[in-house]
């Protein structure tokens, strides 16, 4: 984007002090909002398991069970509206004319972050007994969890786990280095799926022993999210990376692996 000055008045350069307490200032606070992040992540885990945490999603007070859904379903729309408009492109590009570019990122993460924990907060608990599972199948079960935290995670660190968090846009910024985005590529579980991240979140919505009506709703909603937003990230994927992601995306399922890996023809 083009920027036009008036005639006769240049643009003001910035001194290097002032750069460079402006870089620092900005990697302080992409490395605060990580460790909001990480608060609230480690919140999450207690949260959807009941487990160790001061009110997780069938625990805290209770109200009529309209009340409740309703409440829920607003939190939920709201993270769903954060979440989704704050990774467009368009909004981007409109919202680094106040957020500093270095910044962007992390204030999507501080954003987002906010968003949770607010959920987390104010969630009411829906009563009522979908299903529960007696005996060995609750180990089962929380095995599952643990690994789909495990497979979120890890898949953050396959791509670009520091870029993803605003981390290194920060840290390029402070050293006077261009930002360019990680490159695309397959590696470990992008391989065989296309989302493995948000793969491990639905088995982390969804693993539960004792399904109440309340995270029933949660894991429901939150799957439907994350559907919408997969196709909403593969329309910006397929402009910016054209062929390659098409290609991608045809040879790779999103969320479930194949029995075995679809094989590139000869010649395409």
């Amino acid at each position: 984007m083009s920027h036009v000055t008036k005639p006769g008045r240049p643009l003001a350069a910035e001194c290097p002090q002032s750069a460079r307490m402006r870089a620092l200032v900005i990697l302080l606070y992409a490395a605060a909002v990580y460790l909001l992040f990480l608060g609230v992540l480690g919140y999450a885990v207690g949260f959807f398991a009941d487990v160790g945490v001061p009110k997780g999603i069938d625990q805290g007070p209770r109200a009529a069970a309209p009340v409740a859904v309703g409440i829920d379903l607003l939190l939920l729309l709201l993270f769903a509206v954060q979440h989704t408009v704050m990774a467009r492109p368009w909004f981007k590009r409109r919202w680094t004319r106040v957020v500093p570019q270095p910044a962007e990122r992390a204030t999507f993460v501080l954003a987002t972050s906010l968003a949770l924990a607010l959920l987390f907060w104010l969630w009411r608990p829906v009563g009522g007994t979908v299903w529960s599972l007696p005996g060995p199948g609750t180990a089962t079960v929380w095995a599952g969890y643990a690994a789909g935290w495990a497979l979120a995670v890890n898949s953050t660190f396959l791509i670009s786990h520091w870029d993803l968090f605003g981390l290194r846009q920060a840290w390029l910024h402070a050293r006077r280095v261009g930002y360019s985005p990680p490159p695309f590529t397959e590696r470990g579980l992008y391989r065989r799926i296309r989302h493995p991240l948000m793969a491990g979140f639905l088995i982390v919505f969804w693993a539960t022993p004792t399904m109440t009506a309340g995270h029933l709703l949660f894991a429901a909603t939150a799957t439907g999210y994350i559907l919408a937003g997969i196709a909403f990230e593969e329309r910006d994927l397929i402009q910016s990376l054209g062929d390659t992601y098409a290609a991608y995306r045809a040879r790779v399922p999103a969320l479930v692996p194949r029995p075995w890996p679809r094989r590139q023809r000869l010649g395409s």
